[in-house]
């Protein structure tokens, strides 16, 4: 069984027992988070596709709190003496997800 939920703005395919990382959740390690927003859940012979929810929950734990690889932004305008040098260090949360259980 799998699932396609929603979380930070994007949209991930979880199954049991996967790892995924997504944007920073305020949960310290070992917390168990229920992700509410299921757009899709498929089995061997048949799909539920939700309109634009379905009535399902993917229960994750999770595994790690830390701060991604820096990523540096650069602007410039020629001739004009302006440069300017951003850095920026996303905020992460390492899920390892437990279960897809139907919500009655």
């Amino acid at each position: 069984m799998f699932a396609i939920v929603q979380t930070g703005g994007k949209q991930y395919k979880v199954q049991p027992g996967d790892h995924i990382e997504i944007e920073r959740l305020e949960a310290s390690e070992g917390d168990t988070v229920i992700l509410d927003k299921v757009l899709l859940v498929g089995e061997k012979t048949e799909t539920h596709v939700g309109t634009p929810l379905l009535d399902y929950k993917v229960e994750a734990k999770v595994v790690d709190n830390f701060r991604g690889e820096k990523i540096r932004v650069f602007k410039m305008k020629a001739k004009k003496r302006y440069q300017k040098t951003q850095g920026h260090r996303q905020e992460i949360t390492k899920l390892e997800i437990t279960g897809i259980k139907a919500v009655k």
